[in-house]
């Protein structure tokens, strides 16, 4: 599974993937997190607020830090 994180690099983007991969290892998901920062490429997901999260290419969260729930539910697709 690739899960993208896409923002800025703030703070609210680090808190997002250290999150995710912190419930990805509980839940012994074999997940590759990467934080993009990339202005074009979050353009590309059509983002208009941060932080958000791709899983396998498909815009899955935007607009805030997931909850614990919502990352379950990310995980478990």
């Amino acid at each position: 599974m690739r899960i993208e994180v896409l923002g800025t690099g703030c703070k609210k983007c680090d808190t997002t993937a250290d999150a995710i991969r912190e419930v990805a290892s509980e839940l012994g998901v074999d997940a590759e997190v990467e934080k993009v920062t990339d202005p074009q490429v979050i353009m590309q997901y059509q983002v208009m607020s941060t932080p958000a999260v791709a899983v396998d290419g498909q815009l899955r969260h935007s607009g805030s830090v997931p909850t614990r729930e919502t990352i379950t539910g990310l995980l478990s697709q």
